[in-house]
């Protein structure tokens, strides 16, 4: 059984910060691809980062410069910056794991049940 819960999501004024956290738990050998989406009310759900089990990221433009997002393998946990919040990133913030059970296995993907972020004017 693999878990993925995702906390950090709170109310927050226009310029504020917010840093939220991934953990992924469970039976599986490890975690590949991690990333953050977002979906604000009435809107498709968008990528807002990505990082690589190597470390290697890719940040949506509408981010880029304010969202900074990181990983700690050993702990199979992902976390994402944000700084310079505006209210246009209100939205609710899913993780998003990609996990082999063993090596040489099928990677299956994973979504956590997600985390509100809303930032007033």
């Amino acid at each position: 059984q693999v878990q993925v819960v995702e906390s950090g999501g709170a109310l927050v004024q226009s310029g504020g910060s917010l840093r939220l956290s991934c953990a992924a738990s469970g039976s599986f050998f490890g975690a590949l691809h991690m990333g953050w989406y977002r979906q604000a009310p009435g809107k498709q759900r968008e990528l807002a980062a990505t990082i690589t089990s190597g470390g290697s990221t890719n940040i949506a433009d509408s981010v880029k410069g304010r969202f900074t997002i990181s990983r700690d393998n050993a702990k199979n946990t992902m976390y994402l910056q944000m700084n310079s919040l505006k209210p246009e990133d209100t939205a609710v913030y899913y993780c998003n794991v990609v996990l082999v059970s063993a090596p040489g296995a099928l990677p299956r993907t994973y979504w956590g049940q997600g985390t509100q972020v809303t930032v007033s004017s």
